[in-house]
């Protein structure tokens, strides 16, 4: 009736983002809430609380503030809300805590809480105060962030590099410097791009696109107002360059992306790329593709209706050593392919790996291609069924004999 944020029928009210290990006061709330006109979505903790902050807004969150067993200091929740509050200023956080709680309830509100209720609470009460604290983001006095998406420019990850990316965001994003983002294609950098600009003081303005490449869009550099999102302008060459920083509209923030930012002449530069920004590899970024993953499985199970579709412990432990040649989009693509090929309620080893095209002639380049990937699964596919070969064989989705061949040819 409510899960993900979706109720049957909804059409208005607030949308209203509850993280809460505890599924009974979900499952409750979610009702008065139906009833009361609004919509609740449910997260059980901060990674998925972050997962679907990364792909819907919210008009407020209801945040309690301990998530696992025997914990009751309130730390879990005080580090989300402090994160939360670092991405988004503007956000509008209600904290739950206990009746003994008061002294936490204060921290949060200096922290960046808009309001709490304490346990047990009257439902009626609770709506009033999420509906009072929601009404502080009105549109018409506080506009949202316009992105390149309908979604919110939210970067998943944990690992020192993303957190390095966040941090320059923070400290860069307000100013008017300009800006250009780096790294290998695939990685996010049109993320990051847009998360600069939902920090600048241009967020509430439209984002003006242009790929350079395309001629036809050249004409949109001069009419732009507030901000400015280049695309390859490592590519131009001098003369082009010299035309580009002649068209930019001196009040425009300019935000850019390149491949190779040193390709970019130095008069350019000091307009478009103050500051460089190198969205890091997904290789560089440790377990965050665990927490990408499951960021995707959900969007995908959501998308085509297989909600509690879950990664297997194998599946889990080839993710984190298989390489992703289109870095986040190609994981993304995978994940989105396994949700749909996949069965049952688990997606396994063999449903991540793309199977190739027969040929008419062997092609062993693409053996080369695939092989440190495909070695290192069926390694992980043995090791979490405890070389039960057959076992492994059915996770993988290959025979016995299809499996000791490929064992064979790894020296497995």
């Amino acid at each position: 009736m409510f899960e993900n944020g979706h109720p049957d029928g909804a059409s208005s009210g607030l949308s209203i983002l509850l993280v809460d290990d505890n599924r009974h006061v979900a499952e409750s709330l979610g009702m008065a809430m139906q009833l009361a006109g609004h919509r609740l979505a449910h997260a059980e903790g901060p990674e998925a609380a972050l997962s679907l902050l990364a792909s819907q807004r919210f008009d407020v969150i209801l945040l309690d503030l301990n998530y696992s067993p025997g914990k009751t200091d309130g730390a879990e929740g005080m580090a989300l809300l402090t994160r939360l509050h670092a991405e988004d200023s503007a956000g509008r956080i209600v904290v739950i805590t206990a009746h003994s709680g008061i002294r936490i309830a204060v921290a949060a509100m200096r922290a960046g809480a808009g309001d709490f209720v304490m346990k047990p609470w009257r439902n009626a009460d609770l709506i009033a105060t999420l509906e009072r604290v929601a009404r502080q983001t009105d549109p018409a006095s506080t506009p949202a962030p316009v992105t390149m998406t309908d979604r919110p420019a939210r970067l998943i990850g944990e690992s020192d590099a993303i957190a390095r990316v966040r941090s320059l965001i923070a400290r860069i994003g307000p100013t008017s410097a300009g800006v250009v983002v780096s790294g290998p294609s695939g990685s996010g950098r049109s993320l990051v791009a847009a998360a600069l600009h939902a920090a600048s003081p241009h967020a509430a303005e439209p984002l003006t696109i242009v790929d350079l490449r395309d001629a036809a869009s050249w004409p949109r550099i001069a009419a732009a107002h507030g901000a400015l999102l280049l695309r390859h302008p490592d590519r131009l060459g001098e003369v082009e360059q010299g035309r580009l920083r002649q068209l930019l509209p001196d009040a425009a923030r300019c935000i850019a992306i390149a491949d190779r930012p040193a390709e970019i002449a130095p008069a350019l530069a000091r307009r478009i790329a103050t500051v460089e920004i190198a969205v890091p590899p997904l290789a560089a970024r440790g377990d965050d593709v665990l927490l990408l993953a499951r960021h995707f499985l959900r969007l995908a199970a959501d998308r085509y209706g297989r909600s509690g579709v879950r990664f297997s412990p194998s599946a889990e432990a080839a993710l984190r050593v298989a390489d992703w040649p289109d870095e986040v989009r190609g994981l993304a693509a995978a994940i989105e392919r396994a949700v749909l090929l996949g069965e049952g309620d688990t997606i396994h080893t063999g449903d991540l790996v793309a199977t190739p095209p027969p040929a008419p002639l062997p092609a062993p380049a693409v053996r080369f291609d695939l092989d440190e990937s495909e070695r290192a699964m069926i390694e992980a596919a043995l090791r979490e069924h405890r070389h039960n070969v057959s076992h492994a064989a059915a996770a993988l989705g290959l025979s016995r004999g299809a499996l000791y061949r490929r064992m064979a040819r790894h020296g497995l």
